[in-house]
């Protein structure tokens, strides 16, 4: 399989920064679950959604509007994916309470349930 773009770069970007702005603070989400929130845009086969679509969320992130939320998107280790502003991106959810270990999050702590769902508090752990 070749790369695929999604068929309207702009509309998806939307669809992916409107479900960033829902990740409630000291909560992340990742690039795959992102794009399993978002609808399979048409023209697009499941196989193929399914093999580009976290790409595409990362494109998304990387495009993203000045006002988005952005450090809330990891990769699927709950790590911080390289990118320039990476130490900015772990400054800031540090500064939400978040804490890493190892270089990353552990997402049974931190992860967003998803729009619509309850979520639960957490604690985070002080060790």
């Amino acid at each position: 399989m070749n790369y695929t773009p999604p068929p309207n770069k702009q509309a998806y970007y939307e669809q992916v920064w409107d479900v960033v702005r829902q990740i409630p603070h000291a909560r992340v989400a990742t690039y795959g679950q992102i794009a399993k929130i978002l609808t399979k845009p048409e023209g697009i086969s499941p196989e193929d959604y399914q093999l580009s679509a976290s790409r595409w969320v990362g494109l998304a992130m990387a495009a993203c509007p000045e006002d988005l939320q952005w450090h809330r998107v990891l990769n699927s280790q709950g790590k911080i994916s390289h990118r320039p502003e990476a130490g900015k991106q772990r400054q800031l959810l540090e500064e939400e309470g978040l804490l890493f270990s190892k270089e990353k999050l552990d997402l049974n702590e931190c992860q967003w349930a998803g729009p619509g769902q309850n979520e639960q508090p957490r604690q985070g752990r002080l060790f």
